[in-house]
């Protein structure tokens, strides 16, 4: 094949693939099977790595995921994402009603819309293309998040006519995507994701797209942020728009004249809202007229002619067949519901937390009750009340045990607290969850070892205390179910890698009562060193501002144990480190550096330090590192390939350095 010849065929493919991806993810009608959309998706890869040239920015195979990320840009909004003020019953939605009337008259119309259970989104296309795409963050300031957007199928690359425009939708993870990530998450002895907008969210925020690629997300666009010059005079004809673009939107909206037709429309989704392939929450409700949409303006927060109905929380009922009990890694009991399986919210339920005993007393709840049953905040299942009418007398009291289900240790009540707690240090449940804890993201972080496996290890007497997990073997992984060669090589690969992890993160790892991640930051930065810390009094502890009382004794006290004094000297063997390994503090006043009490803004992609690595070193010598540009910034660090931050910043006559000035002055 020559250079013209594949040329055509590369461009070809490409139109024609976008085509059937438009026909397959937004419209929904597929008119080829996968098979055949497979193996010409195939022979455009093939030809794309052979004439690279040819390969556009639209074409279908630039879906796949781009580099891994260090962190995500912020991107500060042209146009801010306000939320939406609530309604929760008729009567908030005909105040609203009333207060759209009273100020635009009695013409006007509502356009309603299913409120998708996602993440918010803003799209930008330049000349048709889409060039970024962003986070809502705090409606002022997103995240660039657009290698990861796209991944999702449904959003054009390239829109069908060469426009500018800016337009905002709602990410999320379809039913069956949730359902599959979840079981995938549990077969590796992962935590599964609460609901889809937790996946949705955590997907979007991988800092490697080919993750989020495999996440199948999808994504329904919901309004034209900035119309680009567009004739449009309503809502509803923006989203006609929207379609005619190529964008996926919502088919199931309505126009609706009165606000008895909106009341009609909410409480027709209320009972369809289960039939759906992907969760809603709600239904928004906005004015249809822009120029009426304009008259009625904003608050600080949120537009005036817009509201978002909140659906009641789901309640069901269901029977409680038994009350278990769970030690956490401090020792504290924990009553759970043992329930009927009951669908709730889009997932079936079968445990819902009862949180203590002096609840299960307020809510006269017996095992064998049918009790009615919600997920708080539309996740975490809870039990509402009890069905008392409904007993037949064969249910039965529960009561507290006096002592530990694990280990028979005597339960005590604490002063001030409400829960009953097992304080054998040897407990094996509060080891067990300690393992858990140890292993986590925010302490040493080891990929590969979730709940399910710690508990198998803990079961197989492979580990019993945080050291033997540095002591694993090959032959021993290979032995436990579903761990294969590979899975056996990475997961060791990645214990070895946490041995080299900063101080604070093994502080916290080590389950230290009261001392969280941020306290571990302080004293690993204070202190320097794990063995320094271990001799540190009371009184060295508490000088420290964020330090208090109830923190110092606890630390104090667990380096007095020998048990501790033995975990630490095995740690050390296995050549885990003890070392800060961030920038020290330092505060403003004290500080001679340029730095101290500067804002400074970093832009661009930077050479020879991260991005992470340069905000560190500026922060530890009292600088403020924000996030975008405003008249309050001092500095301005411009790496390759600076964008808006530095026309901005250029536009307010700040100061503008480049890296090697940076590296310069920080004396790297």
């Amino acid at each position: 094949m020559d250079v013209q010849m594949a040329e055509k065929r590369v461009k070809d493919l490409q139109n024609l693939l976008n085509q059937y991806g438009y026909e397959y993810y937004v419209l929904d009608q597929p008119s080829v099977p996968d098979a055949e959309y497979d193996q010409l998706i195939r022979e455009l890869i093939e030809l794309e790595e052979n004439y690279p040239q040819f390969r556009s920015p639209d074409s279908p195979t630039q879906r796949v995921g781009g580099a891994i990320l260090e962190m995500f840009e912020k991107v500060e909004h042209r146009t801010p994402m306000l939320s939406l003020g609530n309604a929760f019953n008729e009567a908030d939605l005909r105040d609203f009603d009333r207060k759209v009337r009273q100020a635009v008259g009695e013409d006007y119309a509502y356009v309603c819309e299913l409120k998708i259970d996602g993440l918010a989104v803003t799209l930008s296309y330049e000349n048709g293309y889409f060039v970024q795409g962003a986070t809502r963050g705090d409606g002022t300031t997103g995240e660039d998040i657009t290698e990861n957007l796209k991944t999702i199928k449904s959003i054009p690359l390239r829109i069908k006519e060469p426009i500018s425009i800016e337009v905002r939708g709602e990410a999320f993870m379809p039913r069956r995507s949730f359902e599959a990530l979840n079981k995938a998450k549990e077969e590796r002895g992962e935590e599964p994701f609460a609901n889809p907008r937790n996946a949705a969210a955590g997907s979007l925020r991988q800092l490697d797209p080919k993750l989020a690629a495999k996440r199948n997300l999808d994504i329904f666009l919901y309004a034209v942020a900035d119309l680009g010059g567009m004739d449009v005079t309503a809502h509803s004809e923006a989203l006609d728009l929207l379609d005619r673009l190529g964008f996926k939107t919502n088919k199931e909206r309505r126009k609706c004249a009165t606000i008895d037709e909106v009341l009609a429309y909410i409480e027709a989704w209320v009972e369809m809202r289960p039939n759906l392939s992907y969760d809603i929450d709600g239904i928004v409700v906005k004015v249809d007229s822009l120029e009426q949409q304009q008259r009625l303006g904003f608050t600080a927060k949120s537009p005036r002619w817009a509201i978002a109905y909140k659906f009641p929380a789901e309640e069901v009922v269901t029977t409680l067949r038994d009350i278990e009990l769970n030690i956490g890694r401090t020792g504290v009991v924990t009553p759970t519901a043992i329930l009927d399986p009951v669908r709730v919210a889009g997932t079936t339920v079968q445990r819902a937390t009862l949180h203590n005993e002096d609840l299960i007393r307020e809510k006269d709840i017996k095992i064998g009750d049918r009790v009615v049953v919600k997920k708080a905040g539309d996740i975490i299942p809870e039990v509402v009340n009890v069905l008392a009418d409904q007993r037949t007398g064969d249910e039965l009291d529960f009561h507290m045990p006096t002592h530990c289900p694990e280990c028979e240790s005597e339960l005590i009540r604490l002063d001030g607290e409400v829960a009953l707690r097992c304080i054998n240090p040897k407990c094996p449940a509060q080891i067990r969850e300690g393992l858990i804890h140890f292993v986590s993201r925010n302490a040493m972080n080891i990929d590969g070892l979730g709940e399910k496996v710690i508990s198998q290890l803990f079961s197989e007497h492979l580990i019993k205390d945080v050291a033997d997990i540095y002591k694993l073997t090959e032959d021993q992984l290979l032995a436990l179910e579903r761990m294969g060669k590979k899975s056996v090589s990475n997961l060791l690969e990645a214990i070895e890698a946490s041995k080299g992890n900063s101080l604070e993160r093994l502080l916290f790892g080590l389950g230290i009562r009261h001392v969280g991640s941020k306290a571990a930051r302080t004293l690993a930065q204070q202190f320097e060193n794990l063995y320094a810390l271990q001799k540190a009094t009371r009184e060295d502890l508490t000088a420290i501002n964020e330090i208090g009382d109830k923190m110092a004794d606890s630390i104090v006290s667990f380096f007095e144990m020998e048990e501790a004094k033995e975990l630490i000297a095995e740690l050390e063997a296995a050549g885990v480190n003890f070392d800060y390994k961030g920038p020290k503090p330092v505060s403003v006043e004290s500080s001679d550096s340029f730095f101290a009490g500067k804002t400074i803004v970093l832009t661009g992609k930077l050479e020879q330090l991260t991005r992470n690595d340069a905000k560190e070193r500026l922060e530890a010598l009292g600088a403020n590192v924000a996030g975008s540009v405003s008249k309050k910034t001092d500095l301005v660090i411009a790496g390759e390939d600076a964008g808006s931050k530095l026309d901005k910043a250029q536009s307010l006559g700040i100061e503008v350095w480049d890296e090697e000035r940076l590296v310069q002055e920080l004396k790297i």
